[in-house]
């Protein structure tokens, strides 16, 4: 590919980002959130009780950039910190139930973004763009991608601790290694 071309690539990834960042966060600020809040919001929905900074570790953000924010949404009623039964120096971070309220608007709001962002593209052509996303994904990470049913994960996700939606254990039989 002619380095014009990657050029333009890289620019539509980085344009067609934003523009999904940017209609997402509109979507959200109609509930009151802001951008990136979302995330955490549904990460405590997905496992309760979590750490600032395992928090901080799955979402790859900055652990003051989790604290900000978690005092955000605590201020706000959205979450509360209880301190560790096992260690003192530690807090762990669950939804109010003010906050467990809003996590059906957060997924509808993703949902309407998704449907917007994807619009136009079959089945077919979503499940190659989710393919090349994860490839470019794994190349900036230096990770391999496995993909289990045709869909693309990180090795990181798969490893035998990794828990599916309905939080059993992923089942790693159908899964097959792409070398990034």
């Amino acid at each position: 590919m002619a380095k014009a071309d990657r050029t333009a690539t890289m620019s539509r990834l980085h344009s067609a980002a934003r523009l999904a960042r940017t209609a997402l966060a509109a979507r959200l600020l109609e509930h009151g959130f802001y951008a990136g809040q979302d995330q955490i919001m549904l990460a405590l929905d997905r496992e309760d009780g979590q750490t600032p900074g395992t928090l901080a570790d799955r979402l790859g953000v900055r652990p003051p950039t989790i604290t900000k924010t978690i005092n955000r949404l605590q201020a706000q009623g959205f979450l509360e910190k209880r301190n560790s039964i096992f260690d003192a120096r530690q807090a762990h971070i669950f939804l109010t139930e003010a906050g467990r309220d809003l996590i059906v608007s957060i997924e509808k709001s993703v949902k309407k973004t998704e449907k917007q962002a994807l619009k136009g593209l079959d089945k077919k052509e979503q499940k190659t763009l989710a393919k090349l996303l994860a490839r470019i994904e794994a190349n900036l990470t230096n990770e391999e991608i496995v993909f289990i049913d045709d869909e693309p994960e990180t090795e990181a996700e798969t490893k035998p601790d990794a828990k599916n939606a309905a939080g059993t254990d992923a089942e790693p039989a159908t899964a097959t290694k792409v070398e990034a």
